[in-house]
């Protein structure tokens, strides 16, 4: 699971269904992207849209380091 993805949704107050919206991706890929069930699979381009909606370095969908000390940082 991507805890630290629910989290900046959490932070921007969106649901599944808008941020999905937003990066223009079905809910359904956009939930198994934020439960882990795509694993390392998220295309750079759904990365990216994800990723600029919830404003946060696209690169963090292929790291594999805790991101909860990263969010705290970048968004200081």
């Amino acid at each position: 699971m991507r805890a630290w993805l629910k989290e900046l949704r959490y932070q921007k107050k969106l649901s599944m269904a808008e941020v999905a919206a937003q990066a223009s991706i079905s809910q359904s890929y956009y939930s198994d992207s934020e439960n882990g069930k795509r694993g390392y699979h998220v295309p750079v381009h759904t990365s990216k849209a994800i990723a600029s909606v919830l404003d946060f370095p696209w690169e963090w969908f292929y790291e594999e380091i805790p991101k909860d000390a990263s969010i705290r940082s970048w968004q200081e």
